[in-house]
């Protein structure tokens, strides 16, 4: 439900939005009853996560799409340029919005969707969360649009000072654009006296940047950030994803969206160990987390062994009871990474997909296993 590693993070979102947390923990609540006894059905998802292009305009070194292995650049062109247009997406909202999930928006860039800042003024019409997670490169140029549109959160992905994110992201000047994009985003927040949206940065670690995630603390700090949150890579290898390509077999369907993320972490777990420890120990003007939050032995085998599962955490996942995942084409998925399928909104409503034929037979197989070999790497296991 709320790992007991992610409890410190948790309280620190109640603190900042009580009535989202307190929303959060009876919807946990009501998915943990139903995975234990509804048989495959789930009660109103807490999230909705609406993928709204595949397109991306950075090619970033460690990005499972459209990085140095990504899959989607091997995707042919229409793939790539096929998105939902606003009505439909408004329509989804409007479906969703009696059981008031918290919806994010989510890509490739899910600001080159041109109807992206029309619909979470939509969202905010109809009274839930919702959360932009962006790469940062258009923030200026829609801060006011952003600032005024209601949005509750905005998660802006940075790996480390100017040089170093700019080296990692494959574009010179980004990190400037970015933080002019933030400074100017604060400006009107502070000129208005509003509190949203909340700037949460969100720094994944990787072979380029770990040795450095301390500088982070001061891009925070220049940022006006809320928050920021270092997050533990996500990688497989072979081995698991040939365990997980015989799972899909039995379900009808393809994880083959997770061979961008088969690499070599690159990554000593001793080094990491220490600069977490030292970052974790000082005070910050605003929130500081590692996700998953790990031990020391637990960090160590996580890098070693793409099939472990940090202690802390419980070897199942509740994420299909949670959480649903709409893509560009329509489709209602359980994964991001998976090509598994509920049901499509070009057919049917929201409300009937969530717990279709499909839908529950996928959380019944789910169940049964308790998890799924790619599982391990999906941060959704660590979240719920």
């Amino acid at each position: 439900m709320i790992p007991l590693r992610n409890i410190k993070r948790y309280a620190y979102k109640a603190l900042k939005q009580p009535g989202y947390a307190a929303k959060v923990l009876a919807k946990r609540l009501a998915a943990s009853f139903c995975y234990r006894f509804a048989g495959g059905r789930a009660s109103a998802p807490e999230a909705v996560t609406i993928f709204l292009t595949y397109r991306c305009n950075l090619r970033c070194k460690m990005c499972g799409q459209w990085g140095e292995g990504g899959v989607t650049k091997s995707k042919s062109a229409q793939h790539v340029r096929e998105e939902l247009p606003v009505g439909r997406l408004k329509s989804l909202a409007d479906d969703v919005a009696p059981f008031r999930p918290n919806i994010t928006l989510f890509g490739g860039e899910p600001l080159l969707h041109s109807g992206c800042v029309d619909l979470v003024k939509h969202i905010k019409s109809k009274g839930m969360h919702c959360l932009v997670i962006t790469n940062g490169f258009l923030l200026e140029e829609l801060a006011e649009e952003l600032a005024g549109s209601g949005l509750d959160e905005l998660n802006v992905s940075l790996d480390g000072n100017r040089e170093l994110h700019d080296s990692i992201r494959g574009m010179p000047g980004l990190f400037d654009k970015i933080m002019a994009g933030l400074k100017k985003i604060h400006e009107i927040k502070s000129g208005s006296g509003a509190k949203s949206p909340l700037i949460n940065l969100q720094c994944t670690i990787t072979r380029y940047n770990y040795k450095h995630i301390e500088q982070m603390l001061d891009v925070a700090k220049e940022a006006h950030a809320d928050s920021l949150t270092f997050h533990n890579l996500i990688f497989l290898n072979k081995a698991v994803l040939e365990k997980q390509r015989k799972c899909d077999e039995e379900l009808g369907s393809s994880s083959a969206d997770w061979d961008g993320f088969d690499f070599d972490p690159g990554i000593d777990a001793d080094l990491l160990y220490e600069k977490i420890k030292d970052i974790m120990a000082a005070k910050h003007d605003f929130g500081v987390d590692f996700y998953p939050n790990l031990f020391k032995g637990d960090l160590e085998l996580y890098y070693k062994d793409p099939s472990f599962v940090p202690s802390g955490y419980k070897p199942r996942c509740m994420s299909p009871w949670i959480v649903a995942y709409v893509f560009p084409d329509g489709e209602v998925r359980p994964c991001l990474n998976s090509t598994y399928s509920f049901g499509s909104i070009k057919d049917g409503y929201f409300r009937d997909i969530w717990n279709s034929a499909e839908a529950i037979k996928f959380r019944k197989a789910l169940k049964n296993s308790k998890m799924f070999p790619a599982c391990s790497r999906c941060t959704e296991l660590y979240r719920y």
